[in-house]
């Protein structure tokens, strides 16, 4: 796919849950380029017309798991809280960016106390969990003092290096994919409609506080009815998903989504042939349930390519994303008069 670099140029911007605002510069520099006219709202999100009076809302998250300093220990470490849920393990060793309010970048791993193998021999053995690991500074510092000195303070956001790969056989691996490929399925579906000149009735929402559960609970345009929440699908036990198919959730852990809008969307797929599965994800919540819980009056439906391995080292596959761009084209295509 030409603009697969989009995807990768995306995932690289550091943007956990409360620190979007460079990820969502470069969606409006993606969107502006298709001729579309985004805005930002007052809590950070993106919002396009692609056409008059949106019938249908698109929503995917730009938000992604990281963490925060949370505290200073005497030797110079920095303690953290999560923003989101990261998989501590899956995120061990990992090398981090550390963003000061200064706006200076500094360097770091995130590991177990007492790492070495050679000091310590239950480090292989040992929980992972808030208590236990801590991120080394890659900065000559030996006391708290040493670390505020070079303006890194409590509240400082801490954002993962995402070890983006796309393989010749179309497997991307990268975290955040969750939700980064969702993102880029709504690149994908304004391009498709740039290139016919076509103004849908749709508006493309990328939110900014899903992994903390609120981002999903935007004012809507009042004549938008449905909203198709983008996010990914989950393959695991028990699950029929997997990275080359389109993921359409029947229920998660907020309950059923719009059985009326959800069977519609099988209908197409089944119809044309486009590669997708239907689950029901065990733990799991999305955008759409935040909208409702919020009030929302609207038809919810979700759907995603699948992603393996999702909060750590995740996988995807170009063939879900396309099949996830199918369905949304169609859906669209088929039940909202489009201008031309």
């Amino acid at each position: 796919m030409e603009t697969l670099h989009q995807l990768e140029s995306l995932i690289n911007i550091d943007s956990p849950s409360g620190f979007t605002h460079n990820a969502t510069a470069y969606i409006i520099e993606v969107l502006q380029g298709y001729g579309f006219t985004p805005e930002l709202t007052a809590k950070g999100a993106v919002r396009c017309a692609l056409g008059s009076q949106p019938t249908v809302a698109l929503a995917a998250h730009t938000d992604t798991l990281g963490v925060i300093v949370s505290s200073i220990d005497s030797t110079g470490g920095l303690r953290f809280s999560v923003l989101g849920g990261p998989l501590l393990p899956s995120f061990e060793s990992s090398y981090v960016r550390i963003h000061t309010m200064g706006g200076n970048v500094y360097m770091g791993t995130l590991l177990l106390s007492n790492p070495s193998t050679h000091a310590n021999n239950k480090a292989g053995t040992t929980e992972r969990n808030l208590e236990n690991m801590y991120i080394r500074l890659d900065e000559p510092v030996g006391s708290v003092a040493d670390v505020k000195a070079l303006g890194i303070r409590v509240g400082d956001i801490i954002a993962f290096e995402p070890k983006y790969q796309a393989l010749p056989n179309g497997y991307i691996k990268s975290h955040f994919l969750d939700n980064k490929a969702g993102c880029f399925v709504l690149f994908e579906v304004a391009r498709r409609y740039a290139e016919r000149k076509q103004k849908p009735p749709v508006e493309l929402y990328f939110s900014t506080y899903e992994e903390v559960g609120h981002g999903g609970a935007p004012a809507y345009p009042t004549s938008v009815r449905d909203v198709l929440v983008i996010d990914m699908g989950v393959v695991g036990d028990r699950l029929s998903g997997s990275e080359q198919l389109c993921s359409i959730c029947a229920k998660d852990s907020g309950g059923p989504y719009d059985y009326r809008f959800r069977t519609s969307l099988v209908e197409i797929a089944e119809r044309k042939s486009i590669p997708h599965a239907i689950d029901v994800y065990p733990f799991y919540s999305s955008d759409g349930t935040a909208l409702w819980r919020a009030g929302g009056d609207v038809r919810v439906a979700l759907i995603g390519p699948g992603v393996h391995a999702s909060h750590g080292m995740e996988r995807t596959h170009i063939a879900g994303i396309t099949a996830t761009v199918d369905l949304c084209e169609v859906f669209i295509d088929e039940h909202h008069t489009i201008e031309q």
